[in-house]
């Protein structure tokens, strides 16, 4: 389904979205109040914009009330929290998505300020170094807090008694969704038919009150405890 998307910040992080998505068949509109910015030959495909998208006015003239997603991508915090409080509040835009450059303001980025989807490239690197010396315990990696569900990951011990089982044969607890399995550094989605494997890097949503039991159930130990490491909230 092709989108509308504005993106306020046309600096290297907004203009590598830009192209991403146009890519993916979705209509873009850059905004920068910098002219040094409007770079119109780096995304050929995208509508420009030269203005402040903190000001209500610039948002009114850019038509932000008819655009599906608005992605907040400046290098700065103060002015992505602004972008993504006026495109919910004033706008009613279904999706918002803001960059996070600084960790300390992470707690800042939420529905109150209007943010559906925070991205901290610095949480995710964490994250990820977590996630790969780590076996055998489960890492939360995104926080959706609409849907009061996370994602969370781990990769599978040898010991693990779901070891060999066959998908289809397992039962998750409650709500839990195995959704994709790393193998050999290659995602793939589960086969019912398929079996795991040590070593599997396995993605699940999940809602929080199942974490503790999904993580008995493949790696059944004592003490064993939930790595709390979210990247991003909620709804990409």
């Amino acid at each position: 389904m092709s989108m509308r998307v504005a993106i306020g910040g046309a600096g290297n992080v907004g203009r590598s979205i830009a192209n991403e998505l146009l890519e993916n068949g979705h209509e873009i509109l850059l905004i920068d109040r910098d002219p040094h910015a409007i770079k119109s030959d780096t995304v050929p495909g995208a509508e420009w914009l030269l203005a402040d998208a903190c000001e209500l006015s610039s948002l009114e003239e850019a038509g932000l009330d008819t655009c599906d997603v608005a992605i907040a991508a400046t290098g700065d915090d103060k002015a992505n929290l602004v972008m993504s409080l006026l495109a919910k509040t004033e706008f009613g835009v279904p999706r918002t998505v803001a960059r996070v450059n600084h960790p300390k303001n992470e707690w800042l980025f939420n529905e109150v300020w209007g943010v559906d989807v925070a991205v901290s490239t610095p949480r995710l690197m964490c994250a990820l170094v977590e996630e790969a010396v780590t076996v055998g315990d489960l890492v939360r990696i995104l926080t959706f807090h609409e849907g009061e569900a996370n994602l969370v990951e781990m990769t599978l011990p040898g010991g693990s008694p779901c070891v060999g089982q066959r998908i289809g044969d397992l039962t998750w607890p409650g709500d839990v969704v195995l959704v994709a399995i790393i193998r050999d550094g290659h995602a793939q989605p589960p086969d019912a038919d398929g079996s795991l494997e040590a070593g599997d890097e396995l993605l699940f949503v999940t809602a929080q009150d199942y974490e503790q039991e999904l993580a008995e159930m493949l790696s059944p130990r004592a003490g064993i405890t939930v790595k709390q490491t979210p990247v991003a909230s909620p709804r990409i």
